[in-house]
């Protein structure tokens, strides 16, 4: 799995499983909680996705972490919110997966390009993102 496929799954995949448990768990009594949850999982894949809100998903990742972390600026601080490798190896990793075609050797300029294209590269794939971050 690549770099930007765990963060996708981090966001994405914990958003769902939530959403999921909570949306059975809401409709069903709880002796057959664990058989709506399979149901609820069946019938979600058959319903068009939601946007799932990154923000929120970030903002309770930071909180959670006890850091101060600043994801919407940082592609360091967003990746360890997350907890994932935000290692120079990583971000030149995860910058060859998103095409980069600048000097990974520039780390900076590398840093500023990986953020705008996770970002953006979520909202293609069905984040909800602020609007502020998109280019």
């Amino acid at each position: 799995m690549g770099i930007f496929s765990s963060i996708k799954h981090a966001i994405f995949g914990e958003a769902k499983a939530a959403t999921v448990v909570e949306d059975a768990e809401a409709s069903v009594p709880a002796s057959q909680t664990a058989s709506a949850s399979v149901s609820a999982v069946e019938a979600s894949a058959a319903e068009p996705a939601q946007a799932i809100d990154v923000a929120a998903i970030l903002d309770a990742a930071v909180k959670a972490s006890g850091e101060k972390l600043d994801w919407k600026h940082s592609i360091v601080d967003l990746l360890k919110a997350l907890k994932i490798d935000s290692s120079v190896a990583a971000r030149k990793e995860l910058a060859a997966e998103l095409g980069f075609s600048g000097s990974s050797s520039d780390s900076a300029t590398m840093n500023v390009w990986l953020h705008k294209a996770v970002i953006r590269k979520l909202s293609e794939n069905g984040g909800h993102v602020p609007a502020d971050l998109l280019d």
